[in-house]
């Protein structure tokens, strides 16, 4: 579907947008492929693998989701977007709280109102497991993105349609454990917050295809939720350095031991569709089709990191690293 089709990615230098350009590149014919971000130099690093000698379909766009009217310059003849761009560092966000509410609110409304005046006909935004009873104001500002492109369907009136994924960590991206792991196992000594913690996993290749297939098959106004294996934080530190000592640091500001990407609540509305779950909205005023081939989760269900029913031990973890 993306072939001959203009779509623009925002965050698009960041871990997602990467593998995004390089999945569509090596699968579709888009007629143009927007990279949108505010870091020129990410861009310029970017270029260097994705030319626009190589790929005439690229352009590189410097603008911030906060910026509206750079939104609706870059959002000119699009046909798809997808909604990567935020802050993701909890700690950052707790410390600069203001900044955060101004990119992952603010940001994703301006980038609402640009997709409905500019005539973009789907929106598909990334979200997180912390947005599920957020303890940090990262997830919090992760659920009123939720709640915002669920709503934007009301607002567009079904001219341009919004959905959201939602889902668990990614290996080896920004702000991965991975990658500082990897670094302290030159010391001999790995620092991990709390032995019993569990997160679910997710690679960025299967983030990509999972998005390009709602992309694909969304009525707009749900929340799609991956079937993901979870696994816990010291079985990866076991896979990464078996010989490594471990040491216990506590649990930092806004961090869960477990994490939540289908709270109890959101089981009422909640629909088994085979290798996902669909979230329906909450309310009446927008519909999401029939979702005929979905069948409803049980009263009380939630699907949380512990509760898993599919898990990577550390030789799986080790065969994947």
């Amino acid at each position: 579907m993306l072939d001959g089709k203009t779509i623009l990615v925002t965050g698009g230098t960041g871990s997602f947008g990467r593998k995004f350009v390089e999945i569509v590149l090596n699968h579709f014919k888009p007629k143009r492929l927007i990279i949108f971000s505010r870091d020129e130099l990410k861009q310029f690093e970017m270029q260097q693998t994705f030319s626009q000698d190589k790929y005439p379909c690229l352009r590189y766009f410097i603008g911030d989701v906060r910026d509206k009217e750079r939104l609706y310059r870059a959002f000119y003849g699009v046909d798809y977007v997808v909604h990567a761009a935020a802050l993701k560092q909890v700690p950052a966000a707790e410390y600069n709280p203001f900044e955060a509410v101004k990119t992952n609110i603010i940001g994703t409304q301006n980038v609402i109102d640009a997709a409905i005046d500019s005539g973009v006909q789907r929106v598909i935004a990334l979200s997180t497991d912390k947005a599920v009873s957020p303890v940090n104001l990262y997830g919090a500002t992760k659920l009123c993105l939720e709640k915002l492109v669920v709503a934007g369907n009301a607002y567009a009136g079904g001219r341009t349609l919004f959905s959201v994924v939602r889902y668990g960590n990614v290996v080896g991206s920004r702000g991965s454990v991975i990658p500082l792991f990897l670094k302290q196992k030159e010391t001999g000594v790995l620092t991990i917050t709390d032995e019993r913690m569990t997160r679910f996993w997710i690679t960025l290749e299967q983030g990509v295809s999972l998005v390009l297939h709602c992309l694909e098959n969304m009525h707009g106004g749900e929340v799609f939720v991956p079937k993901i294996p979870s696994m816990r934080i010291i079985d990866l530190a076991r896979a990464i350095c078996p010989t490594c000592e471990i040491k216990y640091i506590g649990i930092r500001p806004g961090e869960k031991i477990h994490e939540v990407l289908i709270s109890r609540d959101e089981a009422r509305n909640t629909l088994d569709v085979g290798k996902f779950y669909v979230i329906k909205p909450a309310f009446p005023y927008w519909t999401t089709g029939s979702w005929s081939t979905g069948r409803p989760v049980p009263e009380g269900w939630e699907y949380a990191s512990d509760k898993n029913e599919q898990w990577l031990g550390v030789e799986e973890l080790r065969r994947l690293l």
